[in-house]
């Protein structure tokens, strides 16, 4: 039998008179209460084109009435406004998309009222939907609407270079950050680093081969740092709970973070090692059942750097660039908690924090040899290492040293068990 032909995409007799106005020769422009324009025209050929061509106009246009629409003018209070009123015409399909948006980053900023937040439309026009598996040129990505300066550095960097030069599935937007469920990029403990082995599933074994301690380093180092080589590097000092190791977010409507930070910093200069120990006594009065305490990493310094990814031969290998006195990533220091949408909210930290020896009960797990923090742990490692060293040592002096009188005694043995032989009767 011949294989099947897919049934070709065509309008239903209500969609079609819909259509001889909404594609017609005269275009249909409302003008919102805001002066804005906006235009009614569909494409019917890009309509069928679409992921949506067997959706009816009124299955999301269901609040029309057919014998007014068209003839009664109804007032759109803005762009946004006409946008965000579909939100549950794409509810009644897309129920898991919309659970999973409604913990999301963006719909925090939605609820908020800021009107620069995604709504359904701005990242997926319901009338030119196309499949997402499809391989279009990343200009098409909707992200790049919004995040214009974060994807010209994606399609510059390793990833964006293979999809545009070659054709590859190479990760874009949602595979890093996922499609619906937005999460501020800051929140996550280790969301860089889980991001990257999702694909990379062998970096954590490669980098065993020549990397000194590398379960530590993939813990504490942000894998844009060595893998961006020109890339701004600083320490963040994390707010956790120390019980759950978790981060700890700010209840919404309050400001606990600025108002504690700015009273604890005296001279508005960074917060000195007295001074954040101050600020971490009285967050943790203020939150009662919250052990708080500073979880360090290393981490570039802009968004954008994080998406500037080198090819792996470039990525950094000289232990110097962090295991040297004065080393430039440990010149800048911030404290950082999650707000009430996760995004972070930071205070500049002095960088002596990192040296001082008030600092080693609250800044755990986060002690680079030769930079970071209180050198005389260096010069006391330093003499735990001469010390092992020395019990071989000392022993081979030793065995050199008494060699010559080991020997005599064991002459002396060796005669006297001859003689003793001797002196034995023969039966």
């Amino acid at each position: 039998m011949p294989p099947a032909v897919a049934k070709e995409a065509s309008l239903s007799s209500d969609d079609q008179a819909c259509q001889k106005c909404h594609d017609g020769k005269k275009e249909i422009l409302k003008t919102t209460e805001a002066g804005e324009s906006l235009s009614m025209m569909i494409s019917t050929q890009a309509f069928l084109a679409s992921m949506h061509n067997d959706t009816s106009c009124t299955d999301c246009h269901d609040d029309l009435d057919e014998k007014t629409h068209g003839k009664v003018a109804v007032p759109i209070k803005s762009k946004r406004a006409y946008r965000l009123s579909f939100k549950d015409s794409c509810t009644v399909c897309h129920k898991k998309n919309m659970a999973q948006f409604k913990d999301s980053v963006h719909a925090a900023m939605v609820a908020d009222g800021n009107d620069k937040a995604p709504t359904c439309s701005d990242c997926h026009d319901p009338h030119t939907l196309k499949s997402v598996k499809l391989i279009e040129p990343i200009a098409n990505v909707p992200c790049a609407a919004c995040h214009k300066e974060i994807f010209k550095a994606y399609s510059q960097d390793v990833h964006g270079l293979d999809r545009v030069a070659h054709g590859k599935e190479a990760p874009l937007c949602a595979n890093c950050h996922s499609a619906h469920s937005i999460k501020a990029a800051s929140l996550a403990t280790s969301g860089i680093k889980e991001a990257c082995l999702s694909c990379h599933k062998d970096a954590a074994d490669k980098h065993l081969a020549w990397l000194p301690n590398s379960k530590l380093h993939f813990e504490v180092v942000s894998c844009p740092v060595c893998h961006n080589p020109t890339a701004k590097r600083r320490v963040n000092l994390r707010l956790v709970d120390s019980v759950s190791g978790k981060q700890i977010m700010e209840k919404k409507g309050e400001s606990q973070f600025e108002q504690m930070t700015k009273a604890a910093d005296a001279s508005q200069s960074g917060l000195a090692g007295s001074e954040l120990r101050s600020f971490l006594k009285q967050f943790n009065q203020a939150n009662p059942g919250t052990k708080a305490i500073l979880s360090g990493r290393l981490e570039v310094r802009e968004g954008v750097e994080n998406h500037q990814i080198s090819e792996k031969e470039k990525a950094l290998k000289d232990c110097k660039v962090c295991h040297e006195s004065g080393a430039m990533p440990f010149q800048s220091v911030i404290l950082t908690m999650a707000g009430s949408d996760g995004r972070p909210l930071r205070h500049v930290v002095n960088r002596e924090v990192l040296n001082s020896v008030t600092a080693l009960d609250m800044i755990r797990g986060f002690y680079t040899i030769g930079s970071s923090r209180l050198s005389v742990l260096d010069y006391l490692l330093v003499l735990v290492l001469l010390g092992v060293l020395c019990v071989p040592i000392a022993h081979l002096t030793a065995h050199r040293l008494f060699k010559t009188k080991r020997d005599q005694l064991n002459a002396e043995r060796a005669r006297a068990a001859a003689q003793a032989d001797r002196n034995t009767p023969q039966k």
